[in-house]
């Protein structure tokens, strides 16, 4: 009997840390630097703002670096400030001319770096959100990636910079990205191609039909004749009534 009440308390212990050591990788995999764009339409501009949560059991993040492209540059960049953070935007002189939105582009900044004052490092955890505004965006359907350096207090640096490949496990450290949408335009005209273009106008009244003429006309032939015959009648009545009055008087005068 005791030895079957050991059993079962081993059994739950391992199903309790089994469930435990589940539920921390999936916090552990979930917990990952990522982007989130407020507007992804190409063409235009958008803020970005990354989540950066802190994966060290004893250490704080201190610094974070965002690469930004340079194949296709933004040629607006701003930071949004973060208290006790100091921001700075890196520019870097392309490879090669580029243009961007009809102007040629030969120096673009390429990479943003936060740091913290010793007050506001992220600790165990805790995140932080850091937003810039970029513009302007390329064409629709371009994943933009933005690896990410994470830097904490005891010297650990982590790179977020493993492409994320559709059909295939997420990578241990992913790449922020994201991808463009169609443009505010393109949206609006395809919204408008798909809708009707106009109401239709309301149809004309139809004119009557052969058939429905020729019945008229020989409704008002037939009541105009039936009246001529009710005046003829009532004449023949009239002068009728006229001689017999003329009869009766004559009569009484001899």
């Amino acid at each position: 009997m005791k030895t079957t009440h050991r059993r079962t308390l081993k059994t739950a212990c391992a199903a309790t840390m089994a469930a435990g050591l589940l539920a921390f990788g999936v916090s552990a995999a979930s917990a990952h630097v990522n982007v989130n764009p407020d507007d992804p339409a190409a063409g235009g501009y958008t803020h970005l703002t990354f989540n950066v949560p802190n994966e060290s059991p004893t250490a704080k993040t201190n610094k974070l670096e965002v690469s930004l492209p340079t194949d296709a540059p933004f040629n607006s960049v701003s930071v949004k400030p973060v208290e006790g953070w100091t921001a700075e935007l890196v520019t870097t002189t392309l490879p090669k001319p580029v243009t961007v939105a009809g102007a040629t582009v030969t120096k673009a900044i390429s990479s943003v770096v936060w740091t913290a004052d010793a007050a506001h490092q992220i600790g165990q955890n805790e995140y932080q959100a850091f937003s810039i505004s970029v513009g302007v965006l390329p064409d629709a359907g371009t994943t933009v990636t933005l690896p990410a350096t994470q830097t904490y207090t005891d010297g650990t640096v982590v790179k977020w910079d493993e492409k994320t490949v559709k059909g295939q496990p997420e990578p241990e450290h992913p790449a922020p990205s994201f991808v463009t949408t169609a443009s505010d335009e393109a949206a609006a005209s395809a919204t408008a191609t798909a809708s009707p273009s106009a109401t239709p106008a309301p149809s004309a009244p139809s004119a009557p039909s052969a058939p429905s003429a020729a019945a008229s006309a020989t409704s008002s032939d037939a009541g105009s004749t039936a009246g001529w015959f009710g005046l003829a009648a009532g004449l023949i009545g009239l002068a009728a009534g006229v001689t017999a009055l003329v009869r009766t008087r004559s009569t009484k005068a001899n």
